[in-house]
């Protein structure tokens, strides 16, 4: 169920499914609601359509890369966003592209918990 009373909504955008998987199973169980894209387009509809609280996006994705999608992103919303990358050397780029926050691949389910509340407050 998308947008349950109470919890915080994270839209996470991979390309890879067994990592929407893990990402997902890891949120839920930190008690936040999710909604996955696995493409830049998906990922701008579903913001648009769903107003998340929060968004993890992957920044080597194909067709769009997520540098790509964050400038989209930035056009119509000022949701935080946190770049997941296994390129330590994409972390700047993210951040000057407008990313509140990057995660390294890989990374542990309560590394992405605790950058999630920081940024939530």
């Amino acid at each position: 169920m998308v947008d349950a009373p109470g919890k915080k909504l994270v839209l996470v955008v991979d390309d890879e499914p067994a990592i929407l998987r893990f990402v997902s199973a890891g949120l839920a169980m930190g008690n936040y609601e999710v909604v996955t894209a696995s493409n830049g387009s998906a990922a701008c509809d579903l913001a648009q359509a769903h107003q998340p609280d929060i968004i993890l996006l992957d920044i080597v994705m194909a067709p769009d890369n997520g540098l790509e999608t964050l400038a989209r992103l930035r056009q119509f919303t000022r949701v935080p966003v946190i770049a997941l990358t296994a390129h330590l050397d994409i972390c700047d780029s993210a951040i000057q592209a407008g990313a509140d926050a990057t995660v390294s691949k890989p990374f542990k389910p309560e590394e992405l918990l605790d950058k999630i509340q920081s940024l939530l407050g």
